[in-house]
């Protein structure tokens, strides 16, 4: 297989399939932006079309604007965008989120966006798509980074918040206003026996959950019930982003404990102690395992890294597999790879 040309190449706007000429997860306005899925570091403004999996339409509308110029389609279906053919397929990382499957004249690309393989009721369960190269997310991409498959989330968050209401405390969770909040959301669904308080960056961004049929738990806007002078917060679950309540609303809240639900939590003491009164361990990526066993599983030869990228590249070439940078998708970086099987070295 040729190294002269990638399919798909790393340019100052991002990912960029010159044969099919559009963006995947642009940082800057372009044509057409694939979308992987709907964070802010994912999705921009300023594409004059956006494509996207079906199920994530709405929440690309809340995010960038109801008016943008969006095609929703579905997982699995192949679609041409110039010379190539395109699909979507589920990356279990929130609602809608998509690995980009890219195929030019027999050889398969695929580029995963964020991903995760623990359940999650709130999202698509990943699918492992067969590939000739993958480029593969590594956020958690150290060994340290491994999460226990048994827990049950949404029971270990009610039995807090239970534990705390009995003392007199409010709970206060801080997790990200899209994914994690709903993720939390859902988990809760079959335990929580009274509403929870939600910040008000997390109301629309559930609504695109709940109008796609997940199941949600119970929710009220935390400033609606608050605004209610003869009412008072008291055993309550307040579900915020990390660093969202102002001096105001704390002291309102009154005598309230904290956790925060992030696979970040898994690898270091810090947050726990000094931070957080609690901490879940609840990620929306893969860890360490599931990374590699993700790229064995994709039958991939070659495989491009990116974010923390230094540890998998080096294990993935120590198994024997052709293993580098998100950098050397650029073109003089690809052009100079020449076919060495750096796992030799």
């Amino acid at each position: 297989m040729s190294f002269s040309t990638p399919l798909i190449q790393l340019t100052d706007k991002g990912l960029y399939c010159e044969a099919g000429q559009f963006y995947i997860d642009p940082s800057r306005a372009v044509e057409t932006a694939v979308v992987t899925h709907a964070h802010s570091d994912h999705a921009r403004r300023g594409a004059k079309q956006y494509i996207c999996a079906k199920t994530g339409v709405g929440l690309l509308k809340v995010r960038l604007g109801k008016n943008i110029n969006v095609q929703g389609v579905p997982y699995g279906q192949k679609i041409r965008i110039g010379k190539v053919e395109v699909s979507l397929h589920p990356a279990g990382h929130i609602l809608g989120s998509a690995q980009v499957r890219i195929e030019h004249e027999g050889e398969v690309w695929v580029a995963s966006g964020d991903y995760k393989r623990d359940a999650d009721p709130s999202c698509e369960p990943f699918e492992v798509v067969k590939c000739d190269t993958f480029i593969t997310e590594a956020t958690f991409g150290t060994p340290k980074y491994t999460w226990d498959k048994n827990l049950k989330h949404g029971l270990a968050i009610y039995e807090w918040w239970q534990d705390n209401a009995a003392e007199g405390y409010n709970s206060v969770v801080f997790g990200y206003s899209l994914g994690k909040a709903q993720r939390i959301l859902s988990e809760l669904a079959p335990y929580a026996s009274k509403p929870i308080l939600i910040y008000e960056t997390i109301r629309d961004l559930t609504e695109c959950y709940r109008e796609e049929g997940r199941a949600i738990a119970p929710t009220v806007e935390l400033r609606d019930r608050v605004a209610l002078e003869e009412w008072a917060i008291q055993g309550d679950l307040i579900l915020a982003p990390p660093s969202a309540l102002d001096g105001n609303l704390r002291i309102k809240l009154g005598k309230y404990r904290t956790a925060f639900a992030s696979g970040w939590m898994g690898g270091s003491t810090w947050h726990r102690q000094d931070s957080y009164d609690h901490g879940f361990v609840m990620s929306d990526h893969a860890d360490w395992n599931d990374l590699n066993q993700t790229i064995r599983e994709t039958g991939a030869s070659r495989v491009f890294v990116q974010h923390r990228n230094g540890a998998l590249v080096r294990h993935l070439r120590k198994s024997g597999i052709d293993a580098y940078s998100d950098e050397d998708l650029r073109l003089d970086n690809y052009q100079h790879l020449g076919g060495t099987n750096l796992s030799l070295f």
